[in-house]
């Protein structure tokens, strides 16, 4: 038996009618197909261009959030979060092409109950190479990496764990994402939201898949290159991804993995003349009120769900994993 369940839509958006013009027809195929329950979601996330005229006119069955100005990718996809009425959230790029049958493998995953979500496949648009697969954590003293992609084969009897599900199309459990309170909104614009969303979802219990059958085309961080300027995107990436450590460091690791940072991030990109790093250290240092908020947030879910897991369990639960025959590095 097919377990199938409904579907919330959620398309944040920034001056992109051009990409909803292209792409929505297929994501609407791809949904239509299952015979499910399903609303899609825009936020206009302080557009400038005609997109929501565009949505009017030719969608008028989509609903449309329109944000006073750009809040960035947290803000709005909670924005959509919060009128979804269905039980699962697709979190989907604007510059995200779904196949047909995307949906089709992924009911599976909802059968058990411990599943946070499930991704398909990434290719880039001319689909000779995965831009993006499960994604394994590693640990360098106390700095975690979660760039090295791989999937288990279907010869295999298991299902392909990742750290994390990419935020450009995640399909989750609506009522486990509102429990986990949702993206955090301390990594506005963009950049590390996915990551932390995933991790905290592992630290209650809760697993996130990857299918390697379903499969999408990314047309690759068209918003971010447009309008973004290069050592800007470099800053926020930094800066989040300390933001990042720091609240998912055990606090018996904190003092060591602030002494790692300076010393083997900071100082060596100063060495070389990358001043812009004292952007992400000091934004970084600018949000410890909001760090130590989401940092007391996740320790009062997980003491709800007696849990006690940490970033080093969720690690050799995957380095387990990494012994499987099976396994195929991308």
């Amino acid at each position: 038996m097919t377990f199938k369940k409904s579907v919330s839509i959620i398309i944040p958006n920034y001056n992109g009618k051009d990409l909803l013009e292209i792409y929505l027809p297929d994501t609407i195929q791809a949904i239509s197909c299952e015979g499910v329950d399903y609303e899609i979601i825009v936020i206009n996330d302080g557009c400038r261009d005609d997109s929501n005229d565009f949505l009017k006119i030719h969608y008028p069955q989509i609903k449309v959030i329109n944000n006073p100005s750009n809040m960035g990718f947290s803000f709005s996809c909670n924005r959509g979060m919060e009128i979804a009425q269905y039980e699962l959230l697709f979190f989907l790029n604007s510059d995200i092409r779904l196949s047909p049958n995307y949906f089709s493998k992924l009911w599976k995953y909802f059968s058990n109950p411990h599943t946070f979500g499930v991704m398909g496949k990434i290719l880039v648009p001319d689909g000779k190479k995965i831009e993006v697969a499960a994604r394994f954590p590693q640990m360098n003293g106390c700095k975690l990496k979660t760039d090295r992609l791989f999937y288990l084969s279907a010869a295999s009897t298991k299902a392909t764990p990742t750290i994390f599900l990419s935020g450009a199309n995640a399909l989750v459990d609506a009522k486990k994402f509102r429990e986990l309170g949702g993206f955090d909104e301390i990594y506005s614009p963009y950049y590390s939201e996915d990551a932390d969303l995933g991790i905290r979802a592992w630290k209650l219990g809760w697993r996130s898949y990857y299918d390697h059958v379903s499969t999408c085309y990314h047309l690759g961080s068209h918003t971010t290159k447009k309008y973004c300027q290069k050592n800007q995107v470099k800053m926020v990436y930094y800066r989040n991804r300390m933001v990042l450590h720091a609240i998912h460091t055990e606090n018996s690791n904190l003092l060591f993995w602030k002494f790692q940072l300076f010393l083997l991030e900071v100082i060596p990109k100063l060495l070389i003349g990358q001043i812009w790093i004292l952007q992400s250290y000091f934004g970084f240092r600018k949000k410890k009120e909001q760090i130590d908020l989401s940092r007391k947030f996740l320790e009062q879910l997980m003491h709800s769900h007696n849990s006690k897991k940490t970033m080093p369990d969720i690690n050799n639960y995957f380095n387990k994993i990494s012994q499987d025959k099976n396994l195929i590095w991308v």
